[in-house]
């Protein structure tokens, strides 16, 4: 997690001794990235999954008119962050394994109709890009290693990106989440999926 407050994550990890353990991480600063990946050094983990995000300000600005440190805020956090995880964590996962993050439908150039959001748009289909390379790097042996590559377009889920008037829970929505990730591990390849494992157009 970003921060260093409790959370809802730590009374989680109270009702489960053993089984949950929490690792502090600003996915934009690239020394805790590495200073995360040694500490997890020497072990072997089944899913790298990424769920990292951010939008503008005023999520309708444009492209002419958002500040340049505000889009290169929210490009580190959405695209390079976690690129920067998965590259730096993506060999503690073996095959049969899964690595991914947490994309959105927005991310889709295909069904882009209506234009708005461009820079979370962007933000996510640049994820996307980079998730698909890879993907493709895997070909020769790099990067994923032969894995399940996952980008995630979840729904809009009533989260602190999403806001108040998104139409589904965490509680609703997460679960499908986690068990299709846990059953896309044996689909070695790239995947954009939504919640309920159908293909979302790229």
């Amino acid at each position: 997690m970003r921060g260093a407050d409790r959370s809802e994550l730590h009374d989680l990890a109270d009702r489960h001794p053993g089984r949950v353990e929490i690792e502090q991480l600003d996915i934009t600063d690239p020394a805790q990235i590495a200073a995360l990946a040694t500490r997890l050094a020497g072990r072997t983990l089944d899913i790298v999954f990424v769920n990292a995000g951010t939008t503008t300000h005023d999520p309708q600005v444009l492209m002419a008119d958002v500040a340049d440190d505000e889009f290169a805020r929210v490009m580190a956090t959405n695209l390079l962050g976690p690129m920067r995880v998965i590259q730096g964590l993506a060999h503690l996962v073996p095959a049969g394994g899964l690595i991914g993050a947490m994309s959105s439908g927005q991310g889709s150039i295909a069904n882009n109709e209506n234009g708005r959001g461009e820079i979370y748009r962007s933000s996510k289909a640049a994820l996307n890009m980079a998730l698909r390379s890879s993907a493709a790097r895997d070909a020769g042996g790099r990067a994923t290693g032969g894995r399940a590559v996952v980008a995630m377009a979840p729904g809009w889920i009533r989260t602190e990106l999403g806001g108040a008037q998104a139409p589904f829970t965490i509680e609703e929505a997460i679960p499908k989440v986690s068990d299709l990730l846990l059953a896309t591990r044996a689909t070695p390849g790239i995947h954009y999926l939504d919640r309920f494992g159908a293909t979302v157009p790229w």
